[in-house]
Protein backbone atom coordinates (compact mmCIF):
# COMPACT_ATOMS: atom_id res chain seq x y z
CA UNK A 1 0.00 0.00 0.00
CA UNK A 2 1.14 3.24 -1.16
CA UNK A 3 0.70 6.50 1.38
CA UNK A 4 -1.53 7.96 -1.12
CA UNK A 5 -3.71 4.87 -1.38
CA UNK A 6 -6.84 3.83 1.18
CA UNK A 7 -6.13 0.60 3.14
CA UNK A 8 -9.24 -1.86 2.35
CA UNK A 9 -10.27 -1.90 5.97
CA UNK A 10 -10.97 2.12 5.43
CA UNK A 11 -12.71 1.33 2.38
CA UNK A 12 -16.88 1.31 2.47
CA UNK A 13 -17.25 -2.50 1.63
CA UNK A 14 -20.18 -3.31 -0.43
CA UNK A 15 -21.73 -6.95 -0.22
CA UNK A 16 -23.92 -8.31 -3.38
CA UNK A 17 -25.90 -11.23 -2.10
CA UNK A 18 -28.83 -13.23 -4.24
CA UNK A 19 -29.37 -16.08 -5.42
CA UNK A 20 -27.38 -18.11 -8.25
CA UNK A 21 -28.36 -16.00 -12.00
CA UNK A 22 -30.15 -12.94 -10.08
CA UNK A 23 -27.83 -10.91 -11.93
CA UNK A 24 -25.28 -10.04 -9.22
CA UNK A 25 -22.01 -10.02 -11.16
CA UNK A 26 -23.69 -8.49 -13.84
CA UNK A 27 -24.71 -5.25 -11.04
CA UNK A 28 -21.06 -5.01 -9.89
CA UNK A 29 -19.55 -5.08 -13.94
CA UNK A 30 -22.90 -2.19 -14.36
CA UNK A 31 -22.55 0.09 -11.47
CA UNK A 32 -18.65 -0.22 -12.20
CA UNK A 33 -18.85 0.12 -15.88
CA UNK A 34 -15.78 -2.84 -16.33
CA UNK A 35 -15.72 -6.70 -16.65
CA UNK A 36 -14.40 -7.08 -13.49
CA UNK A 37 -16.78 -10.05 -12.51
CA UNK A 38 -17.38 -12.99 -14.72
CA UNK A 39 -20.95 -13.81 -16.03
CA UNK A 40 -22.82 -16.74 -17.28
CA UNK A 41 -25.90 -18.27 -17.94
CA UNK A 42 -24.82 -21.65 -15.72
CA UNK A 43 -25.72 -21.12 -12.73
CA UNK A 44 -22.83 -20.71 -9.82
CA UNK A 45 -20.57 -19.26 -11.87
CA UNK A 46 -18.99 -17.20 -8.81
CA UNK A 47 -18.05 -20.06 -6.07
CA UNK A 48 -16.42 -18.14 -3.63
CA UNK A 49 -16.71 -14.61 -2.18
CA UNK A 50 -14.25 -12.49 -4.44
CA UNK A 51 -13.13 -8.71 -2.98
CA UNK A 52 -12.79 -5.94 -5.50
CA UNK A 53 -11.04 -2.54 -3.80
CA UNK A 54 -11.66 0.29 -6.48
CA UNK A 55 -13.10 4.21 -6.52
CA UNK A 56 -16.42 4.05 -7.19
CA UNK A 57 -18.49 7.63 -7.76
CA UNK A 58 -20.02 8.99 -6.49
CA UNK A 59 -18.98 7.24 -3.19
CA UNK A 60 -15.34 7.15 -3.62
CA UNK A 61 -12.71 4.11 -2.88
CA UNK A 62 -14.97 0.79 -1.73
CA UNK A 63 -14.55 -2.74 -1.65
CA UNK A 64 -16.84 -4.57 -3.69
CA UNK A 65 -18.47 -7.97 -2.67
CA UNK A 66 -18.63 -10.73 -4.90
CA UNK A 67 -20.38 -13.82 -3.70
CA UNK A 68 -21.91 -17.08 -4.29
CA UNK A 69 -25.59 -17.73 -4.79
CA UNK A 70 -27.05 -18.69 -1.32
CA UNK A 71 -29.93 -21.29 -3.11
CA UNK A 72 -26.14 -23.53 -4.31
CA UNK A 73 -26.92 -26.92 -3.52
CA UNK A 74 -25.35 -29.97 -2.12
CA UNK A 75 -22.39 -30.11 0.41
CA UNK A 76 -19.70 -28.00 -1.42
CA UNK A 77 -22.93 -25.73 -1.67
CA UNK A 78 -23.48 -25.67 1.17
CA UNK A 79 -19.99 -24.31 2.50
CA UNK A 80 -20.16 -21.55 -0.33
CA UNK A 81 -23.51 -19.88 1.00
CA UNK A 82 -21.74 -20.27 4.67
CA UNK A 83 -19.04 -18.29 3.50
CA UNK A 84 -21.28 -15.77 1.56
CA UNK A 85 -23.02 -15.68 4.75
CA UNK A 86 -20.52 -14.78 6.49
CA UNK A 87 -19.33 -11.94 4.25
CA UNK A 88 -22.38 -9.85 6.28
CA UNK A 89 -20.35 -9.44 9.23
CA UNK A 90 -17.39 -6.75 7.18
CA UNK A 91 -20.48 -5.48 5.12
CA UNK A 92 -21.21 -2.01 5.35
CA UNK A 93 -23.97 -1.84 2.87
CA UNK A 94 -25.97 -4.75 1.37
CA UNK A 95 -27.43 -5.32 -2.19
CA UNK A 96 -29.57 -7.95 -2.41
CA UNK A 97 -30.49 -8.57 -6.16
CA UNK A 98 -33.26 -10.50 -6.96
CA UNK A 99 -34.61 -11.62 -10.49
CA UNK A 100 -37.25 -9.43 -11.17
CA UNK A 101 -38.97 -11.74 -13.11
CA UNK A 102 -38.95 -14.83 -10.44
CA UNK A 103 -40.08 -12.10 -7.24
CA UNK A 104 -38.41 -12.62 -3.74
CA UNK A 105 -38.30 -16.43 -2.63
CA UNK A 106 -37.60 -18.21 0.94
CA UNK A 107 -34.15 -18.06 0.57
CA UNK A 108 -34.14 -14.19 -0.50
CA UNK A 109 -36.58 -13.47 2.80
CA UNK A 110 -33.71 -15.31 5.06
CA UNK A 111 -30.92 -13.27 4.00
CA UNK A 112 -33.13 -10.24 4.06
CA UNK A 113 -33.94 -11.28 7.39
CA UNK A 114 -30.54 -11.81 8.69
CA UNK A 115 -29.06 -8.36 6.77
CA UNK A 116 -31.75 -6.48 8.96
CA UNK A 117 -31.40 -8.36 12.05
CA UNK A 118 -27.56 -7.08 11.75
CA UNK A 119 -28.84 -3.36 11.17
CA UNK A 120 -26.61 -3.46 7.96
CA UNK A 121 -28.23 -0.37 5.53
CA UNK A 122 -29.81 -2.43 2.76
CA UNK A 123 -30.88 -2.21 -0.50
CA UNK A 124 -33.14 -4.43 -2.76
CA UNK A 125 -31.87 -4.74 -6.21
CA UNK A 126 -34.80 -5.63 -8.05
CA UNK A 127 -32.43 -6.72 -11.38
CA UNK A 128 -33.90 -7.87 -14.27
CA UNK A 129 -36.81 -5.19 -14.84
CA UNK A 130 -36.72 -5.14 -18.41
CA UNK A 131 -38.23 -8.84 -18.27
CA UNK A 132 -41.80 -9.67 -18.08
CA UNK A 133 -42.49 -10.24 -14.04
CA UNK A 134 -43.54 -14.11 -13.60
CA UNK A 135 -45.93 -15.75 -10.86
CA UNK A 136 -44.15 -14.74 -7.82
CA UNK A 137 -45.26 -11.89 -5.10
CA UNK A 138 -43.41 -8.22 -5.33
CA UNK A 139 -44.18 -5.04 -3.05
CA UNK A 140 -46.57 -2.56 -4.74
CA UNK A 141 -44.80 0.51 -5.58
CA UNK A 142 -44.27 3.35 -8.19
CA UNK A 143 -43.07 2.12 -11.78
CA UNK A 144 -42.26 3.58 -14.93
CA UNK A 145 -43.44 1.88 -18.04
CA UNK A 146 -40.46 -0.07 -18.85
CA UNK A 147 -40.21 -1.77 -15.19
CA UNK A 148 -44.34 -2.62 -14.61
CA UNK A 149 -45.27 -6.23 -14.25
CA UNK A 150 -48.38 -7.90 -14.24
CA UNK A 151 -50.44 -5.52 -11.74
CA UNK A 152 -52.04 -8.69 -10.56
CA UNK A 153 -48.95 -10.35 -9.18
CA UNK A 154 -47.80 -7.65 -7.04
CA UNK A 155 -48.40 -7.23 -3.49
CA UNK A 156 -47.26 -6.12 -0.27
CA UNK A 157 -44.83 -8.37 1.70
CA UNK A 158 -42.38 -8.53 4.82
CA UNK A 159 -43.03 -4.58 4.65
CA UNK A 160 -39.84 -3.92 2.26
CA UNK A 161 -40.30 -0.17 2.03
CA UNK A 162 -39.74 2.24 -1.57
CA UNK A 163 -36.49 3.64 0.35
CA UNK A 164 -35.28 0.34 0.20
CA UNK A 165 -35.78 -1.33 -3.12
CA UNK A 166 -34.72 0.32 -6.56
CA UNK A 167 -35.59 -1.79 -10.10
CA UNK A 168 -32.81 -2.11 -12.41
CA UNK A 169 -31.74 -3.84 -15.62
CA UNK A 170 -27.97 -4.49 -15.55
CA UNK A 171 -28.37 -5.60 -19.36
CA UNK A 172 -29.65 -1.83 -20.34
CA UNK A 173 -28.36 0.14 -17.91
CA UNK A 174 -32.03 1.30 -16.62
CA UNK A 175 -31.55 2.73 -13.62
CA UNK A 176 -28.08 1.92 -12.61
CA UNK A 177 -26.95 5.43 -12.19
CA UNK A 178 -29.79 5.82 -9.93
CA UNK A 179 -28.73 2.65 -8.19
CA UNK A 180 -25.54 4.33 -7.51
CA UNK A 181 -26.75 7.50 -5.76
CA UNK A 182 -28.98 4.93 -3.81
CA UNK A 183 -26.10 3.25 -2.25
CA UNK A 184 -24.19 7.19 -1.73
CA UNK A 185 -26.91 8.04 0.45
CA UNK A 186 -26.65 5.23 2.59
CA UNK A 187 -23.42 5.20 3.52
CA UNK A 188 -22.81 5.01 7.22
CA UNK A 189 -21.79 8.66 8.39
CA UNK A 190 -19.79 7.64 11.20
CA UNK A 191 -17.09 6.06 8.66
CA UNK A 192 -15.38 9.30 8.01
CA UNK A 193 -15.07 11.02 11.01
CA UNK A 194 -12.70 8.64 13.02
CA UNK A 195 -8.74 9.26 13.40
CA UNK A 196 -5.84 7.06 14.45
CA UNK A 197 -3.63 10.29 15.81
CA UNK A 198 -4.12 13.58 14.47
CA UNK A 199 -6.74 14.23 17.57
CA UNK A 200 -4.13 13.37 19.95
CA UNK A 201 -1.13 16.14 18.69
CA UNK A 202 -1.44 19.78 17.61
CA UNK A 203 -0.23 20.57 14.34
CA UNK A 204 3.42 21.27 14.23
CA UNK A 205 4.11 18.57 17.10
CA UNK A 206 6.68 16.13 16.26
CA UNK A 207 6.20 12.61 17.41
CA UNK A 208 9.16 9.80 17.62
CA UNK A 209 7.60 6.66 15.44
CA UNK A 210 10.02 3.77 17.00
CA UNK A 211 9.73 0.48 14.68
CA UNK A 212 12.24 -2.44 15.14
CA UNK A 213 13.79 -3.74 12.07
CA UNK A 214 13.94 -7.31 12.38
CA UNK A 215 13.53 -10.63 10.33
CA UNK A 216 10.34 -10.29 10.89
CA UNK A 217 9.36 -6.76 9.50
CA UNK A 218 8.56 -7.05 5.73
CA UNK A 219 11.39 -6.02 3.30
CA UNK A 220 11.46 -2.93 1.77
CA UNK A 221 8.00 -1.35 3.27
CA UNK A 222 6.85 -0.35 6.59
CA UNK A 223 3.69 -2.53 7.83
CA UNK A 224 -0.16 -1.17 7.47
CA UNK A 225 -0.19 0.26 10.96
CA UNK A 226 2.99 2.24 10.34
CA UNK A 227 2.21 3.79 7.07
CA UNK A 228 -1.26 5.14 8.09
CA UNK A 229 0.08 6.51 11.02
CA UNK A 230 2.18 8.64 9.19
CA UNK A 231 -0.64 9.82 6.84
CA UNK A 232 -2.99 10.62 9.84
CA UNK A 233 -0.38 12.59 11.22
CA UNK A 234 0.68 14.70 8.03
CA UNK A 235 -2.93 15.15 7.62
CA UNK A 236 -2.54 16.84 11.30
CA UNK A 237 0.10 18.62 9.99
CA UNK A 238 2.12 17.06 12.44
CA UNK A 239 5.69 15.94 11.96
CA UNK A 240 6.51 12.32 12.20
CA UNK A 241 10.48 10.99 12.87
CA UNK A 242 10.61 7.15 12.47
CA UNK A 243 13.76 5.43 13.89
CA UNK A 244 14.78 2.10 14.95
CA UNK A 245 14.50 0.92 18.66
CA UNK A 246 17.94 0.38 18.25
CA UNK A 247 18.52 4.64 17.84
CA UNK A 248 16.17 5.89 20.32
CA UNK A 249 18.05 7.07 22.66
CA UNK A 250 20.35 8.81 20.48
CA UNK A 251 17.07 10.16 18.69
CA UNK A 252 15.64 11.24 22.54
CA UNK A 253 18.87 13.04 23.38
CA UNK A 254 18.98 15.17 20.31
CA UNK A 255 15.09 15.77 20.03
CA UNK A 256 14.09 15.48 23.33
CA UNK A 257 12.03 18.80 24.34
CA UNK A 258 10.56 18.37 21.10
CA UNK A 259 9.08 15.49 21.34
CA UNK A 260 5.04 15.07 21.64
CA UNK A 261 4.88 11.64 21.43
CA UNK A 262 6.30 8.26 21.17
CA UNK A 263 4.48 5.67 19.39
CA UNK A 264 6.40 1.80 19.40
CA UNK A 265 5.62 -1.61 18.13
CA UNK A 266 4.12 -3.66 20.77
CA UNK A 267 6.94 -6.27 21.02
CA UNK A 268 9.50 -3.15 22.57
CA UNK A 269 7.06 -2.08 24.85
CA UNK A 270 9.60 -2.96 27.98
CA UNK A 271 12.30 -2.16 26.39
CA UNK A 272 11.53 1.26 25.19
CA UNK A 273 9.01 2.57 28.22
CA UNK A 274 12.89 1.85 30.17
CA UNK A 275 14.15 4.64 28.02
CA UNK A 276 11.65 7.08 27.25
CA UNK A 277 11.20 9.35 29.94
CA UNK A 278 8.29 9.72 32.08
CA UNK A 279 7.79 13.06 30.92
CA UNK A 280 6.95 12.35 27.54
CA UNK A 281 3.86 10.92 26.60
CA UNK A 282 4.32 6.92 25.67
CA UNK A 283 1.50 4.18 23.50
CA UNK A 284 1.57 1.54 20.91
CA UNK A 285 0.30 1.43 17.38
CA UNK A 286 -1.42 -1.40 18.75
CA UNK A 287 -3.38 0.79 21.28
CA UNK A 288 -4.11 3.31 18.74
CA UNK A 289 -5.91 1.08 16.98
CA UNK A 290 -7.62 -0.06 19.30
CA UNK A 291 -9.22 3.43 19.77
CA UNK A 292 -9.54 3.88 15.99
CA UNK A 293 -11.46 0.64 15.53
CA UNK A 294 -13.65 1.74 18.81
CA UNK A 295 -12.68 -0.63 21.11
CA UNK A 296 -10.31 0.91 23.77
CA UNK A 297 -11.96 0.38 26.82
CA UNK A 298 -12.97 -3.39 25.94
CA UNK A 299 -9.73 -4.50 25.01
CA UNK A 300 -8.18 -3.04 28.22
CA UNK A 301 -10.44 -4.29 30.68
CA UNK A 302 -10.37 -7.45 28.85
CA UNK A 303 -7.10 -7.44 29.74
CA UNK A 304 -7.24 -7.61 33.13
CA UNK A 305 -8.69 -11.40 32.64
CA UNK A 306 -4.48 -12.36 32.37
CA UNK A 307 -4.33 -12.36 36.08
CA UNK A 308 -7.06 -14.67 36.40
CA UNK A 309 -5.87 -17.80 34.10
CA UNK A 310 -6.38 -20.82 35.59
CA UNK A 311 -4.98 -24.46 34.87
CA UNK A 312 -6.99 -25.93 31.76
CA UNK A 313 -8.04 -22.78 30.66
CA UNK A 314 -7.68 -22.19 26.54
CA UNK A 315 -6.77 -18.72 25.15
CA UNK A 316 -8.00 -17.79 21.53
CA UNK A 317 -5.46 -16.13 19.37
CA UNK A 318 -6.57 -13.89 16.59
CA UNK A 319 -5.32 -12.38 13.75
CA UNK A 320 -7.50 -11.03 11.27
CA UNK A 321 -4.89 -11.06 7.92
CA UNK A 322 -2.81 -14.47 6.94
CA UNK A 323 0.63 -14.04 6.45
CA UNK A 324 3.82 -16.23 6.50
CA UNK A 325 4.62 -17.66 9.92
CA UNK A 326 8.05 -17.15 11.23
CA UNK A 327 9.65 -19.29 14.31
CA UNK A 328 9.34 -15.93 16.94
CA UNK A 329 5.96 -15.02 15.14
CA UNK A 330 4.38 -12.54 17.54
CA UNK A 331 0.75 -14.24 17.58
CA UNK A 332 2.05 -18.15 17.79
CA UNK A 333 5.18 -17.85 19.45
CA UNK A 334 5.80 -15.05 21.61
CA UNK A 335 2.22 -14.06 22.82
CA UNK A 336 2.01 -17.63 24.08
CA UNK A 337 5.08 -17.31 25.45
CA UNK A 338 4.68 -14.31 27.35
CA UNK A 339 1.20 -15.53 28.89
CA UNK A 340 2.21 -18.19 30.29
CA UNK A 341 5.40 -17.04 31.76
CA UNK A 342 2.56 -13.86 33.35
CA UNK A 343 0.18 -16.96 34.42
CA UNK A 344 3.42 -18.07 36.04
CA UNK A 345 4.37 -14.50 38.03
CA UNK A 346 0.26 -14.41 39.30
CA UNK A 347 0.54 -17.67 40.49
CA UNK A 348 4.12 -16.44 42.37
CA UNK A 349 2.58 -13.77 44.03
CA UNK A 350 -0.48 -15.77 45.34
CA UNK A 351 1.58 -18.34 46.57
CA UNK A 352 2.74 -18.23 50.05
CA UNK A 353 5.89 -20.36 48.95
CA UNK A 354 7.35 -20.05 45.51
CA UNK A 355 9.34 -22.97 44.21
CA UNK A 356 11.44 -22.13 40.94
CA UNK A 357 10.86 -23.20 38.03
CA UNK A 358 12.90 -24.20 35.11
CA UNK A 359 12.35 -21.27 32.40
CA UNK A 360 11.00 -22.92 29.03
CA UNK A 361 10.75 -21.97 25.24
CA UNK A 362 8.67 -23.36 22.76
CA UNK A 363 10.98 -26.75 21.26
CA UNK A 364 9.92 -25.90 17.81
CA UNK A 365 8.31 -23.06 16.25
CA UNK A 366 6.20 -25.66 13.50
CA UNK A 367 3.20 -26.25 15.44
CA UNK A 368 -0.12 -26.76 14.31
CA UNK A 369 -1.49 -24.05 13.05
CA UNK A 370 -4.62 -24.43 15.01
CA UNK A 371 -4.08 -25.53 18.55
CA UNK A 372 -0.92 -26.25 20.76
CA UNK A 373 -0.62 -27.01 24.35
CA UNK A 374 1.31 -24.07 26.27
CA UNK A 375 5.47 -24.26 26.31
CA UNK A 376 7.14 -26.39 28.24
CA UNK A 377 8.13 -24.90 31.53
CA UNK A 378 8.78 -28.15 33.51
CA UNK A 379 6.34 -29.31 36.52
CA UNK A 380 5.82 -27.19 39.69
CA UNK A 381 3.00 -27.47 42.25
CA UNK A 382 1.97 -23.60 40.96
CA UNK A 383 2.36 -24.06 37.10
CA UNK A 384 -0.31 -23.59 35.17
CA UNK A 385 -1.14 -25.51 32.32
CA UNK A 386 -2.55 -23.11 29.44
CA UNK A 387 -3.73 -24.09 25.89
CA UNK A 388 -3.88 -21.87 22.85
CA UNK A 389 -5.57 -21.79 19.52
CA UNK A 390 -5.33 -20.08 16.23
CA UNK A 391 -7.24 -17.95 13.54
CA UNK A 392 -6.46 -15.98 11.08
CA UNK A 393 -7.91 -14.29 7.91
CA UNK A 394 -11.81 -14.40 7.71
CA UNK A 395 -12.18 -17.16 10.22
CA UNK A 396 -13.62 -16.64 13.31
CA UNK A 397 -15.39 -19.58 15.61
CA UNK A 398 -19.22 -19.27 16.13
CA UNK A 399 -18.71 -20.71 19.16
CA UNK A 400 -16.65 -18.82 21.72
CA UNK A 401 -17.89 -20.87 24.38
CA UNK A 402 -14.23 -23.13 24.59
CA UNK A 403 -12.15 -20.26 25.39
CA UNK A 404 -11.19 -18.06 28.66
CA UNK A 405 -10.57 -15.60 26.70
CA UNK A 406 -9.54 -13.97 23.33
CA UNK A 407 -6.54 -12.18 22.22
CA UNK A 408 -6.76 -10.37 18.54
CA UNK A 409 -4.03 -8.27 16.43
CA UNK A 410 -4.64 -4.69 16.12
CA UNK A 411 -7.23 -5.44 13.21
CA UNK A 412 -5.70 -3.10 10.75
CA UNK A 413 -7.05 -5.57 7.98
CA UNK A 414 -10.45 -5.67 8.98
CA UNK A 415 -13.20 -3.07 8.54
CA UNK A 416 -14.95 -1.14 11.30
CA UNK A 417 -18.30 -3.57 11.35
CA UNK A 418 -16.21 -6.81 11.20
CA UNK A 419 -14.13 -5.92 14.25
CA UNK A 420 -17.16 -4.64 15.73
CA UNK A 421 -18.74 -7.74 14.79
CA UNK A 422 -16.26 -9.89 16.57
CA UNK A 423 -16.37 -7.98 19.74
CA UNK A 424 -19.95 -8.30 19.56
CA UNK A 425 -19.57 -12.05 19.51
CA UNK A 426 -17.07 -12.36 22.40
CA UNK A 427 -19.58 -9.86 24.80
CA UNK A 428 -22.28 -12.19 23.66
CA UNK A 429 -20.09 -14.92 24.71
CA UNK A 430 -19.49 -13.11 27.78
CA UNK A 431 -15.65 -14.06 27.14
CA UNK A 432 -13.03 -10.80 27.78
CA UNK A 433 -11.12 -9.71 24.56
CA UNK A 434 -7.86 -7.82 24.29
CA UNK A 435 -5.33 -7.18 21.82
CA UNK A 436 -1.81 -7.69 21.20
CA UNK A 437 -0.12 -4.58 22.70
CA UNK A 438 -2.66 -4.24 25.01
CA UNK A 439 -1.95 -7.52 26.73
CA UNK A 440 1.61 -6.97 26.70
CA UNK A 441 1.22 -3.47 28.17
CA UNK A 442 -0.77 -5.32 30.88
CA UNK A 443 1.73 -8.16 31.26
CA UNK A 444 4.72 -5.94 31.41
CA UNK A 445 2.93 -3.73 33.92
CA UNK A 446 2.83 -0.18 31.52
CA UNK A 447 -0.74 -0.43 30.62
CA UNK A 448 -1.81 2.35 32.67
CA UNK A 449 1.33 4.44 31.13
CA UNK A 450 0.67 3.80 27.20
CA UNK A 451 -3.29 4.91 27.57
CA UNK A 452 -2.34 7.73 30.58
CA UNK A 453 -3.02 9.94 27.07
CA UNK A 454 -6.87 9.06 26.00
CA UNK A 455 -7.76 9.63 29.42
CA UNK A 456 -6.08 13.52 29.98
CA UNK A 457 -6.23 14.41 26.06
CA UNK A 458 -8.31 17.11 26.33
CA UNK A 459 -8.82 17.83 22.48
CA UNK A 460 -10.94 14.11 22.26
CA UNK A 461 -12.93 14.88 25.26
CA UNK A 462 -10.54 12.60 27.87
CA UNK A 463 -11.56 8.92 27.60
CA UNK A 464 -12.56 8.67 31.41
CA UNK A 465 -14.19 5.15 30.59
CA UNK A 466 -10.73 3.60 30.20
CA UNK A 467 -9.79 2.03 33.35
Amino acid sequence: MSLNSTPSADRIHIGIFGRRNAGKSSIINAITGQDLAIISDVKGTTTDPVLKAMELLPLGPVVLIDTPGLDDEGALGQLRIQKAKQMLNKTDIALLVIDNTLGLTDVDREILALIQKKEIPYLLVRNKCDLKMESHDFPQMPRSPEETPDASRASDFMAVSEEHQIAVSAKTGFHIEELKERIAAIVPKESHSRRIIGDLVAPGSLVLLVVPIDSAAPKGRLILPQQQTIRDLLDAGAAAVVVRDTELSDMLRRLHDQISLVVIDSQIFPKVAAIVPPEIPLTSFSILFARYKGNLETVVRGAQALDDLQDGDTILISEGCTHHRQCEDIGTVKLPRWIQEHAKKSSETNSEKSPEVPKGTFRDCKQSPRSQASPDFGSSPIQKELRFEFTSGAEFPADLSPYRMIIHCGGCMLNEREMKYRLSCANDAGIPITNYGTAIAHMKGILKRSTEIFRHNESIGGETNIP
